[in-house]
């Protein structure tokens, strides 16, 4: 049981920081493809020094780890009672070590268990195979990208792309669309894992299974096959790139599975998985508990270098020290690079619903909220560690946002995936700037938080709580600014003219 135990914490440790070969080819390639000096290019190249940051300090490449789901095969009478033993156990262990942040939050009373355990927590899928050892393989898919999960019920129509009907065209167009819908908020560059056929449970189980598949395997089925191919071309002409700044990449693989259906239902179902595609396995001796091979580490070395297409324009660049002036953030604009030293202050869900209705904890005049839930440890002397910290998806806080910057006088938001029109109005009545930092980037940004200053409402748990944070050039793109300009909203409209293009039939 206890070397059963450490083999899973060490494939938890491993999965949560170090990036697959597969996965890290697909990022290089779309690394290359960029030209120099563009928003999508800084973006991959933050991207690529994250990984290898968190490789070399064994630290989480992204900080939201997801919601842990397990696939066990065992052997016909190994006990899988005791497998879940052992993984609710690595699991408690590996997030008391600051491998995983605490994830799992009561659904009716929003309390945080602390361990990653409780009801449904982490997910775990038992099935039985013929050989003689243990299979398992783990996924760590954050939150950002499971909100653009999305399906399907064919017929329907389709912004963009007109009727979808129950055929190969039509599931042709719902990928697309699913594609075109993510916008960068699930962290694009990504892979998607698509299910078709089934009930709407089973037709998402089948979408996800699909991320457990390589990213250069081949699909036996030829039609799947031949989709699979399109659809990977011609997501990369949406031009929704990575974070959805525009560029060349917006999508890094896609893996397409079927499954019979009902005659009454026709479902297709899209798993979106971030660029950090945290996935790996190993097979595990039944009687010793030990690790006798590792899946999904064949294949060549992947490093990373600064190789990009020739140059383009370098965007400006512009330092601010906290707290932020009204004037200063006026003279911003949409694509400005901001390199920012002084204090800020996270805030997620819980805390902009307690700011909704509550006096902040701090003085917040003229400061910058960062939409993160980082993970955090005690060192031995007591004070507090950031293991990793980037961003999350802001656009939960659209109906908050506005009025929480005009009552406490906040000048930036910080977060990743672009914010709504109510957001973007308040920007320009108080003189505020939304600031896109890079998904995923937790390794990254961690380095530019140089002290912990403090902790406010630690009741609502580690991820939802506000910390106080001391930080040293912590660069951000303006992507909405005090003068009515959201990239997000080109960006937005332009991949929708590209999607109208594809409405053609194909297959």
């Amino acid at each position: 049981m206890q070397q059963l135990q450490e083999s899973i914490y060490q494939l938890i440790v491993e999965t949560s920081t170090n990036l697959p070969k597969d996965v890290r080819k697909a990022i290089r390639q779309a690394k290359a493809n960029e030209s120099a000096g563009t928003r999508s290019a800084i973006a991959l190249e933050t991207i690529t020094n994250n990984i290898m940051m968190a490789e070399g300090d064994v630290s989480p490449i992204c900080q939201d780890t997801g919601m842990p789901t397990f696939k066990v095969k065992t052997p016909v009478g190994v006990n899988q009672l005791e497998i879940k033993k052992a993984i609710f156990a690595a699991m408690e262990q590996a997030t008391k070590d600051g491998k995983l942040r605490p994830n799992s939050v009561d659904s009716l009373f929003g309390k945080n268990s602390g361990n990653n355990l409780g009801p449904g927590t982490p997910v775990i899928k038992f099935e039985q195979h013929e050989n003689d050892y243990i299979d398992i393989r783990l996924i760590l898919k954050g939150g950002g990208c499971e909100n653009k999960n999305i399906q399907y019920s064919l017929p329907c129509e389709l912004e963009g792309l007109g009727k979808a009907g129950r055929d190969l065209d039509g599931i042709r167009k719902c990928i697309l669309h699913s594609v075109y819908q993510a916008q960068g908020q699930g962290c694009s560059a990504g892979f998607i894992g698509v299910g078709i056929g089934g009930d709407r449970t089973s037709g998402y189980e089948l979408a996800k299974d699909q991320l457990f598949r390589l990213t250069d395997d081949v699909n036996p089925i030829e039609e799947l096959k031949a989709m699979e191919e399109y659809i990977l071309e011609n997501a990369n002409k949406l031009g929704v790139g990575t974070m959805g700044f525009g560029g060349e990449t917006t999508l890094l693989g896609c893996k397409i599975g079927v499954i019979n259906r009902l005659p009454a239902s026709f479902f297709v179902s899209v798993a979106y998985n971030c660029w950090a595609f945290r996935r790996l396995g190993m097979k595990i001796n039944a009687e010793s508990g030990e690790i006798s091979e590792w899946i999904y580490r064949d294949g060549e070395e992947i490093s990373f270098t600064n190789e990009t297409n020739e140059s383009g324009e370098q965007p400006r660049e512009v330092k601010l020290v906290a707290p932020i002036t009204e004037e200063q953030i006026r003279e911003l604009r949409v694509g400005d690079v901001v390199s920012i030293s002084g204090m800020m202050y996270t805030g997620r869900d819980a805390i902009h619903h307690h700011l909704n209705d509550h006096d902040s904890p701090v003085d917040l005049n003229g400061q910058i909220i960062y939409h993160c839930g980082p993970v955090v440890v005690k060192d031995t002397d007591g004070n507090y560690q950031i293991k990793a910290a980037g961003p999350t998806t802001s656009i939960r806080e659209e109906p908050y946002q506005g009025d929480i910057m005009k009552k406490f006088g906040i000048r930036a938001v910080i977060g990743k995936g672009g914010m709504g029109a109510k957001t973007l109005k308040a920007l320009g009545e108080h003189g505020g700037v939304y600031l896109n930092a890079i998904g995923g980037a937790a390794q990254y940004y961690a380095q530019c938080i140089k002290e912990v200053k403090g902790v406010d409402l630690l009741e609502f748990g580690i991820p939802e709580a506000m910390w106080h944070l001391q930080v040293e050039d912590f660069k951000a793109v303006v992507t909405m600014d005090s003068h009515g300009n959201s990239l997000h909203q080109e960006v937005d409209q332009d991949s929708l003219q590209k999607l109208a293009t594809m409405a053609e039939k194909v297959f």
